[in-house]
C-alpha cells in the first residue's frame, strides 16, 4: 500500500500547485523566522532550514505533499543546546542526527519511529507548547528568555506580581502593544473571515498589521535581524565537539534524530489521512530528512521535520503534487534574495505573539478527554511526560512517558484480578480474570485459601485471557485436595484452558 506511485497530476495540476506554493510560502514564512528565535538563533537560519526543506527534501520525499522546515518541537532542544555549548555545537549534532535517520531509513525502520503510544506523544506536543508559551512570553515583552522552563515560569510570575512594567512609553511597553495586536488579529481574521479568503493565513496578516504600525510610530522595539544570504552559511567545524566530548554530543545527536523522525512520520501519518491523492512510502521519507538534516547541519542551519500545519495548509490548499512543496521552498529563497528589507521590518515581538497561539494549540484539552475513555493510566502518563518536560528537558520527559508506557504494558501482561463471591447458601463463586501466570501464583493460591469450608465451589476462569501450566496446576491440585475431604467443586473452563489438555480440563466433583 505505502509504495503506490505517485498518481499523474491532472491537468490544472501545476495551476493548483502554483497557488498552493504560495499559500505555504506565506504560512511558512512566519513560522521559520519565529521557530528560529524560539531556539535561540537569528531568524535567517530558520528561513535557510524552510529553503532546504522545501527544494531538498521536497525532491526526495516519500510523503509529497507533506512540507518540511523547522519546528516548534525542536526549538526546545536546540534552544538548550545552544544556550549550554554555543551555535557552533549544533552543525556537528545536525550531521549525526541526520546520518542517524538516513542509515535509519535505509535499513527501512520507519514504522517502528511510530510506535509510541499516543499519551507520549500528547504529553510531549502539550509539554513543547508550554514551554513555549512561557519563553515567547518573554520575547513578546522584548526580554530575553530564561534557559529552563522553571526560571521562565519564576521570571513571568515576577513579571506579573511586578505590574509587567510601568506604563511611561517604555520599549517593552510597545513590544506588548505589538504582540497584542497580532494575536488580536490573528484571531480575529480566524473567527470573522470570509470562505473565499479561507487560506490567507491570520499569523501573516497578524504580522503585516504589526509591522505597519510598529514603521507608522516609529516604535523603537526590536526588529528581525536577517542578514545576506551569503552570509547565512556557517560551515560546522568539531572545535565544539572537543570540548563538549564526543558521548554527550553523541546522545544528543540521537534524541535530536529520535524526537525530529516520530514528528515527521506522525505528521507524514495525518497528511496521509487527509487526502487520497499519494500514498506515503515511510522509510523513504525518514532517508529524505536524514539529508535534509545534514544538508542543514552543513550550512548552520535549524534542525527540520515534517510539520503538520505547513502540511495541512498544503493539502488544504489542493495541492497535487511535490511541486507544491519544491515551489514553497523557491519563493522562500526568492524573498530572502529580493527582499531582505522586508524582513528587517518585522518586529520580534510580532513573531513572539505567532508563537504564543502555536504554543497554546499545542495543549488539546480533546487530547485529555480522549485518553480518558481508555481509564487514567493513560492521563498519568501524559501528565507525567508534559511536566518533566516543562521541568527539565524534552528528552527527560520522552523518556519517563515511554517507561511509564512500558510499565503498563507490564501491568497489563501480568495482571490478575481474582474474587470470591457468595451465590447462595453454601455455594461460592471464584472469579479469575486477566492474566494467570506463575507470577500471580501467591494470589491465586490465596484467593483459593480464602474459600469458606464445607461449601460448594464454582471456579470460573472463562475471564483469562491467558494462563500457564503453572496457574493451572495450582488450581488442579486445589480443587483435587477440596474433592478429597468431600467438598463440590465445579470448573467453568473456557477453550483456552482445555488445549492445555489437563485433568483440570473436567469438572471435579
Amino acid at each position: 500500500m505505502h509504495n503506490v506511485p505517485e498518481r499523474l497530476p491532472t491537468s490544472g495540476a501545476w495551476i493548483k500547485d502554483l497557488s498552493s506554493s504560495l499559500v505555504v510560502f506565506l504560512v511558512a514564512l512566519p513560522l521559520c523566522m519565529g521557530i528560529a528565535l524560539a531556539s535561540g538563533v537569528p531568524p535567517a537560519r530558520g528561513l535557510m532550514t524552510g529553503i532546504i526543506g522545501g527544494i531538498i527534501v521536497g525532491l526526495l520525499s516519500g510523503s509529497p505533499l507533506q512540507v518540511s522546515g523547522p519546528a516548534a518541537g525542536l526549538a526546545v532542544i536546540v534552544f538548550q543546546l545552544v544556550r549550554e555549548h554555543g551555535i557552533a555545537a549544533l552543525g556537528p549534532v545536525l550531521i549525526v542526527a541526520g546520518a542517524i535517520q538516513l542509515v535509519a531509513g535505509l535499513l527501512k525502520t520507519g514504522r517502528w519511529f511510530r510506535a509510541i503510544s499516543p499519551e507520549v506523544i500528547h504529553g510531549m506536543l502539550a509539554g513543547i507548547g508550554v514551554l513555549i508559551v512561557i519563553q515567547q512570553f518573554h520575547v513578546l515583552l522584548d526580554r530575553t528568555p530564561k534557559s529552563s522552563g522553571p526560571a521562565n515560569i519564576m521570571a513571568m510570575g515576577e513579571a506579573v506580581f511586578s505590574g509587567f512594567f510601568p506604563l511611561n512609553g517604555s520599549r517593552e511597553e510597545y513590544a506588548a502593544l505589538i504582540g497584542i495586536l497580532t494575536i488580536a488579529v490573528m484571531l480575529l481574521w480566524e473567527k470573522f473571515r470570509p470562505a473565499k479568503l479561507r487560506l490567507i493565513p491570520g499569523a501573516l496578516l497578524g504580522i503585516v498589521a504589526a509591522t505597519a504600525l510598529a514603521q507608522a510610530l516609529h516604535l523603537g522595539v526590536n526588529r528581525v535581524k536577517v542578514a545576506e544570504l551569503s552570509s547565512m552559511i556557517s560551515l560546522p567545524t568539531l572545535a565544539p565537539v572537543h570540548e563538549w566530548g564526543w558521548g554527550p554530543m553523541l546522545l544528543s545527536a540521537a534524541a535530536l534524530a529520535f524526537i525530529a523522525s516520530a514528528e515527521t512520520l506522525l505528521s507524514a501519518a495525518a497528511v496521509e489521512q487527509m487526502q487520497d491523492k499519494v500514498r506515503t512510502n515511510y522509510d523513504k521519507e525518514l532517508a529524505a530528512q536524514g539529508v535534509g538534516n545534514m544538508l542543514c547541519g552543513i550550512v548552520g542551519a535549524l534542525p527540520m521535520t515534517g510539520v503538520i500545519v505547513r502540511s495541512s495548509a498544503n493539502v488544504q490548499a489542493g495541492a497535487e503534487t511535490r511541486r507544491s512543496t519544491i515551489l514553497h521552498g523557491t519563493w522562500l529563497l526568492l524573498f530572502v534574495l529580493l527582499l531582505p528589507f522586508v524582513l528587517r521590518m518585522i518586529p520580534t515581538a510580532s513573531l513572539a505573539a505567532v508563537l504564543v497561539i502555536t504554543g497554546i494549540r499545542l495543549v488539546k484539552p480533546a487530547d485529555v478527554r480522549h485518553l480518558r475513555k481508555f481509564g487514567w493510566a493513560p492521563v498519568l502518563i501524559y501528565l507525567a511526560s508534559l511536566i518533566t518536560i516543562v521541568t527539565t528537558n524534552l528528552l527527560t520527559g520522552v523518556l519517563v512517558g515511554i517507561g511509564l508506557s512500558l510499565f503498563k504494558l507490564l501491568w497489563k501482561l501480568t495482571h490478575l484480578e481474582t474474587k470470591v463471591e457468595q451465590i447462595g447458601e453454601g455455594q461460592a463463586l471464584v472469579r479469575l480474570s486477566g492474566v494467570g501466570t506463575f507470577i500471580g501464583i501467591p494470589k491465586v493460591a490465596r484467593t483459593l485459601d480464602s474459600v469458606p469450608h464445607g461449601c460448594c465451589v464454582h471456579i470460573d476462569a472463562s475471564g483469562l485471557r491467558y494462563i500457564d501450566h503453572a496457574c493451572i496446576d495450582v488450581i488442579d491440585n486445589w480443587a483435587r485436595r477440596r474433592r478429597d475431604q468431600g467438598h463440590l467443586v465445579h470448573l467453568e473452563i473456557d477453550t483456552l484452558l482445555r488445549r492445555y489438555k489437563t485433568p483440570i480440563s473436567q469438572p471435579v466433583v
